[in-house]
């Protein structure tokens, strides 16, 4: 098998990429603290997409790792991670937009976003912005208060050359980013890199 050719995703932008079912699509931080937000559509039925509600839902925790499926909106399972060197990673919070930057940090000309990035690169494929879901945004550290149920965004657990493996269960139009949000990646935007092997 010859050795899979690495990507690399530019700070603060996207692309999207095909994957075939059985096909493994590893998304790597190479420098550290930067988090990538990834989301999959069912390729011969794009209105099928991943679904974090459900996913949570039959994980019974929020917090996913190696072992876990991803299941769409019509609970097929998607994609499933089959490595993961880090173990907290964030399925709660939509991909950042230029609306995030306008109502979270006021920002007057605010950047367009995660969501904006995948907008951009998915439209090749047919997938307009309103079917963009809640992605599995990986490295993204994330934590909930157990009482009042308040949320925090923390800098990402992410070290240099830590990865994330799935699997993909079926042929899939995949979107995936190097995150915008100062917040996020703990103020310093960096690359994201991904490899697919068959």
């Amino acid at each position: 098998m010859s050795r899979p050719v690495r990507h690399e995703i530019p700070p603060r932008s996207g692309a999207a990429f095909t994957l075939d079912r059985g096909q493994r699509l590893t998304v790597i931080d190479p420098q550290g603290e930067q988090v990538a937000d990834l989301v999959a559509f069912r390729r011969d039925d794009l209105d099928e997409v991943i679904s974090s509600g459900r996913t949570i839902d039959y994980a019974s925790r929020i917090f996913l790792t190696t072992g876990d499926p991803i299941y769409s909106n019509r609970s097929n399972v998607l994609l499933r991670i089959v490595e993961d060197t880090v173990g907290r990673h964030d399925f709660l919070l939509t991909p950042c937009s230029a609306d995030t930057f306008r109502i979270i940090y006021g920002d007057e000309h605010p950047h367009r976003g995660c969501f904006g990035n995948l907008a951009e690169a998915l439209a090749p494929y047919g997938i307009e912005p309103d079917r963009i879901p809640v992605a599995f945004n990986v490295f993204m550290h994330v934590t909930v208060d157990g009482l009042s149920g308040e949320i925090a965004v923390r800098p990402p657990l992410s070290r240099a050359g830590d990865r994330v493996s799935f699997v993909a269960e079926t042929d899939l139009v995949v979107g995936l980013t190097a995150c915008s949000a100062l917040q996020s990646n703990n103020f310093s935007f960096k690359p994201i890199h991904y490899e697919i092997e068959s």
